[in-house]
């Protein structure tokens, strides 16, 4: 079901394998403090790596100095150690780092032999990247291929700080220019040879490379290796490998003309000049000074510790909040917090109680003695800041607060919330806010914000399940993936009389272990019946009347298949959560978590999230992904989410789901959920290289000799690769708020959304084939009125002055639904198109009301004429001979070989 048209804002869902991403980097003086990078838990112990790690930080940071014009540097790290790592005295206890919110992760890849710097990038040009990916051989100098580590950082910061894209193109090396060959570089003054590795039976010959008779290209194969020793300082984007390069490409000499990512989403602007108009180049000037070396903290993972601190004020009586608020704790309590954790509870209204200090989650008798103490009446004002300073004291009773965990939830204001954000700064710890119903008090998302964080937002509406969505996704930020919990539905309806609640409940092979069906109503409990894959009935539900719940632990693992549920009732509201955790230790289970962009947008500038569903790091295509956005009226809209490289998503089959939200109904706060279901079409997709990182150069010239370095390693396509994918997972997308929406009915300011996928070929005599997805007439839905397709011989005039260019007959072209794919053919005409031309073509879509989108990606087309060929003139040949032996002579032979042949000649030999 795609996007109402009624609609003031833009979403775009963003999952996020395993993280919710709140970077806690600031800019002081210059330099950048409160950098995270996570060594990740299943990296096997190397003390060595941390110093590595200190090394490429020390190295990157004079780099990026005079990189950037004496700008920025690196001024403060802190490197999280795994958990199972030997403890020293020098390790502290983090604060508000997590696994979650770190900037770098250096982590083994799934499968192995993969080992590409690279950065998580689901944003348009300028915005800021997700988290940088290394390995531990690359960070230990095994990998030199990409160049030395701190330049291939600074590399990768630039992604990620800046959101500038890569200025080489794996896929595709050379272009054509006016009839001649170039390599994708930047600058076009790095100097290099064009050269093809050709290889048969174990040996191996370097050859220049032939040009394609067909297309005019070099040959496949063909390497542009850049010499080791030349004097051209740009760009960083194209590769810091090469020793001159120390500076980014400006506008003075930005390959403009190159067909690469920098200036397919960048509008073929230089990295300088995304990166000068910066919030961070904005607010700094250059130092008269040189910045001193990075310092470093390290901090060592330790066991969780987390305290509920839980509204029982008297508007908790309102519409069973209570009730659903001890469903959500107790679905915590025993299923989501992991073994080993520390937890506590408090309680307020108007003051606060502790209803239990920290108790260590050994077993299921901790758990069940935590549930016990839930509140069972509600009355009494609302004192947030009496709860947090309660919660404080509970825990630093047996532990500093710093990075300890608070889940707060209220449904009331409280005007003196305010009072006790100092002391919440101090106390280093993250609190998580669950905002229940639409008074709920404003401040809750700063409280959120400021430490790190998780915020949801619940309606009142039972049947969407929002409360238990909220403390199901308040897993660990710090723990193993295989120990977190992982929610598999999430589904509630309301019923009429004696109808039934039928569905499907997929457990694939990654998960299974600590499954638990929890089961919700409103009025009395429902008939319950539960049947695993091999159609056994399973009994056994533990109901709990006076919370309205019942629900059944799956011993071991649970059976891999489809299970069937079905629940009878009367006229009530029932719902159903499963959860689970992964199978094993070694096999990563499909995930699928959920995030904004931003917890605030102000009508009408857009709000964006970026989506993200994979098995470890391989992304997991074809799935069917939608968003479940319910307002604070309680409207709910479903959303597909799509990964076809279109409208609101970045890049194709990349495993990120992507969809711009029109439908907003009202200010204030609006829930998000996930779902995702996996059937006969998904697939893991195979590791390839990924797009925004650093350039493994194949080789060098030195001293004018080829030097090619070792071939990037095959990755094996083993099991996990390429394979059918069955899952079901539902996910928590968390809250944001809506503000100035204008009341109904809300005018149509929204164009349609730029066409970022515009490629153009030749096709026949001189005819040109373009491709594209179809924009919608409010961003990606609906259909667009019409296209406008400008062609221009300069690349730039297309880009400053489209409107002035020359355009195409399209008449007979009428838009598609969007996110179609659009097809047309034409010939230029007004435009002499000769061998040799290089032609540009840009397209923009024109709605109902005359909104124009952005123009798209610029698309070239060189037209080739492959060069007559003289016919061959057959060499003059000569014909069989006649040929005769005689044998007149006992012992001689003689031989007469007779030709005709301009005559006559004859030949006789004398054979002894």
């Amino acid at each position: 079901m795609g996007p109402f048209k009624s609609s003031v804002f833009i979403l775009v869902l963003h999952l996020l394998e395993g993280a919710l991403s709140n970077s806690l980097i600031q800019l002081n003086n210059n330099g950048y403090e409160g950098i995270v990078i996570a060594i990740d838990p299943d990296v096997p112990e190397d003390e060595t790596l941390i110093q590595e790690i200190k090394d490429m930080v020390t190295q990157a940071s004079p780099y990026l100095f005079e990189a950037t014009g004496k700008r920025f540097y690196f001024k403060n790290v802190a490197i999280l150690i795994p958990e199972k790592w030997k403890t020293k005295p020098e390790y502290m206890r983090p604060k508000l780092e997590t696994y979650k919110n770190a900037d770098v992760l250096v982590a083994e890849r799934n499968p192995p032999g993969n080992d590409d710097p690279y950065t998580e990038q689901m944003g348009n040009c300028g915005e800021k990247g997700e988290r940088i990916h290394f390995t531990p051989d690359f960070i230990t100098g095994k990998k030199s291929q990409y160049g030395p580590q701190g330049r291939v950082f600074v590399h990768e910061w630039a992604h990620l700080r800046w959101g500038v894209f890569n200025e080489y193109n794996k896929d595709q090396k050379f272009y054509l220019s006016n009839g001649r060959n170039k390599a994708i570089r930047c600058s076009a003054d790095i100097t290099g040879k064009n050269v093809v590795k050709k290889c048969q039976g174990g040996s191996c010959v370097t050859k220049s490379c032939k040009v394609d008779k067909v297309t005019g290209l070099f040959e496949k194969g063909c390497e542009f290796l850049p010499d080791r020793e030349q004097t051209e300082k740009a760009s960083i984007m194209f590769s810091p490998s090469v020793n001159s390069v120390v500076e980014f490409c400006t506008e003075k000499n930005h390959n403009k003309e190159a067909p690469n990512l920098q200036n397919q989403r960048c509008n073929l602007r230089s990295t300088w000049e995304v990166i000068s108009g910066s919030e961070d180049f904005k607010k700094t000037t250059p130092m008269t000074t040189p910045p001193p070396k990075p310092t470093f903290s390290l901090l060592q993972i330790g066991q969780r510790i987390v305290c509920l601190v839980l509204d029982k004020s008297g508007s908790m009586k309102s519409g069973d909040r209570l009730k659903r608020m001890n469903q959500a704790g107790k679905l915590f309590l025993l299923q989501t917090v992991e073994q080993g954790s520390w937890v506590g509870m408090v309680m307020f209204d108007s003051a606060a109680q502790v209803q239990s200090e920290l108790v260590q989650i050994n077993g299921g008798a901790e758990r069940e003695a935590l549930i016990r103490k839930l509140p069972t009446a509600a009355s009494g004002g609302t004192s947030i800041c009496s709860g947090l300073r309660s919660a404080f004291t509970v825990i630093r009773r047996k532990y500093p607060t710093d990075g300890a965990e608070i889940v707060l939830l209220t449904d009331g204001e409280d005007t003196s919330i305010s009072t006790c954000f100092t002391e919440v700064k101090q106390s280093r710890a993250i609190i998580h806010t669950v905002a229940l119903g639409p008074d709920a008090a404003k401040e809750l998302e700063e409280l959120s914000k400021m430490t790190g964080g998780l915020q949801t937002y619940a309606s009142d509406q039972a049947q969407n399940n929002g409360l238990i969505d909220a403390f199901g996704a308040l897993s660990s930020g710090n723990g193993i993936v295989s120990q977190r919990s992982i929610q598999l539905e999430s589904t509630g309806v309301t019923l009429q009389a004696s109808q039934w609640m039928n569905g499907t409940v997929i457990v694939d092979s990654t998960v299974g272990n600590d499954t638990l069906f929890l089961i919700t109503w409103t009025i009395q409990p429902p008939q319950i019946l539960l049947w695993d894959p091999s159609g056994k009935k399973q009994d056994g539900f533990v109901v709990d009347t006076d919370t309205k719940m019942a629900y059944l632990p799956i011993p071991g693992t649970a059976k891999v298949g489809i299970w069937n549920y079905s629940l009878q009732a009367t006229a009530q509201t029932l719902t159903l959560t499963v959860t689970t955790r992964a199978s094993s230790a070694t096999l990563p289970p499909v995930t699928v978590t959920s995030k904004m962009n931003k917890d605030k947008g102000n009508f009408p500038s857009p709000m964006v999230v970026y989506a993200k569903v994979h098995q470890g790091n391989l992304p997991i295509l074809r799935a069917s992904v939608t968003a479940l956005i319910e307002s604070a009226k309680g409207k709910t809209v479903t959303l597909e989410l799509l990964d076809n490289g279109a409208g609101a998503d970045a890049t194709k089959d990349d495993g990120i789901y992507s969809r711009y939200f029109t439908a907003y109904d009202t200010n204030g706060r609006y829930s998000v959920k996930v779902r995702a279901l996996g059937g006969v079409n998904a697939a893991r997709r195979r590791v390839t290289a990924q797009q925004n990182g650093a350039m493994y150069i194949p080789g060098w010239i030195e001293n004018g000799e080829v030097k090619w370095n070792p071939p990037r390693p095959e990755i094996s396509k083993n099991d996990l690769q390429g394979k059918q994918v069955c899952f079901s997972r539902t996910s928590s997308g968390g809250s944001f708020v809506a503000s100035n929406v204008p009341k109904a009915p809300i005018p149509d300011l929204f164009p349609p959304c730029q066409i970022t996928d515009l490629t153009a070929k030749l096709q026949g005599d001189n005819h040109i084939n373009l491709t594209w997805t179809a924009p919608g007439d409010d961003y990606d839905y609906g259909r667009a009125y019409k296209y406008i397709i400008g062609i221009s011989t300069s690349i730039l005039d297309l880009r400053d002055k489209f409107n002035e260019s020359v355009q195409v007959n399209t008449t007979n072209l009428i838009p598609k639904e969007a996110n179609s794919e659009e097809v047309f053919v034409f010939k230029p005409e007004s435009i002499p198109f000769e061998n040799g031309t290089d032609l540009f073509i840009a397209v923009q879509a024109v709605d109902k009301v005359n909104l124009m989108s952005e123009i798209s990606n610029i698309a070239r087309v060189s037209l080739f004429i492959p060069p007559q060929t003289p016919p061959e003139t057959p060499s003059p040949s000569l014909p069989c001979p006649e040929i005769n032996v005689n044998s007149t002579i006992p012992g001689i032979h003689i031989l007469k070989i007779m030709w005709k042949w301009l005559g006559e000649l004859q030949l006789s030999v004398a054979l002894g």
